[in-house]
C-alpha cells in the first residue's frame, strides 16, 4: 500500500506541475502581464526602496516567464517518469524501488526549486511581490506549491 501511495503522490505531483504549466500556456497574455507587473515593482509603497533594479525589457520578462514555463513542464515531465519508475518497480525488492525513485524525487525537487527559489526567494524576497495584494496571493500559493511537492518528496525519500 505504502509503494502504491508514493507512486500516487508523485503522479499527483507531475500532474500539478503540468497543470500549472499548461494554464500558463493558455494564458500566455495573462501571464506575461503578472510577471511584467512583478518584475517591475509596481505598487510598492511599503518598501519603496529596493537595492537591485526592477525589470522592465520585453525580451527579460519573455525570458523570465519562459524559464518558469519550461521548468514548470520540465519539473512534471520528469516527475511524471519517476512515477511510471515507481509503478514498474511497485512489485521489485526494496532495493530496486528505492533506485525507482531517482526521477520522481528529482521531479517533487525541483517544484520545491519553481515555488520557492523562483517565487518566493527571487519573487518575493527581490522583487518584493508581497507589497501588492496580487503578489502576496501569489507568494502565498508559491508557499503552499513548495510545501506540497516538498511534503512528497519527503515521504517518498523514505527507504522503503
Amino acid at each position: 500500500m505504502n509503494r502504491l501511495l508514493k507512486v500516487a503522490l508523485v503522479a499527483s505531483s507531475s500532474a500539478f506541475c503540468l497543470f500549472y504549466a499548461l494554464q500558463n500556456l493558455v494564458n500566455l497574455g495573462p501571464a506575461y502581464g503578472f510577471v511584467q507587473y512583478v518584475a517591475g515593482m509596481i505598487g510598492h509603497e511599503a518598501y519603496p526602496g529596493h537595492f537591485g533594479p526592477a525589470v522592465s525589457a520585453p525580451v527579460l520578462i519573455w525570458t523570465m516567464l519562459g524559464i518558469i514555463i519550461t521548468l514548470e513542464l520540465a519539473a512534471g515531465i520528469i516527475a511524471g517518469k519517476g512515477a511510471f519508475d515507481l509503478w514498474r518497480a511497485r512489485s521489485a525488492d526494496a532495493a530496486a524501488f528505492n533506485v525507482a525513485k531517482t526521477w520522481g524525487l528529482a521531479g517533487c525537487g525541483l517544484a520545491v526549486f519553481i515555488w520557492f527559489g523562483i517565487f518566493s526567494a527571487v519573487g518575493g524576497a527581490y522583487f518584493q511581490m508581497w507589497q501588492t495584494e496580487a503578489g502576496a496571493n501569489a507568494l502565498q500559493g508559491s508557499f503552499q506549491y513548495a510545501m506540497l511537492n516538498g511534503l512528497v518528496w519527503l515521504i517518498v525519500s523514505r527507504d522503503d
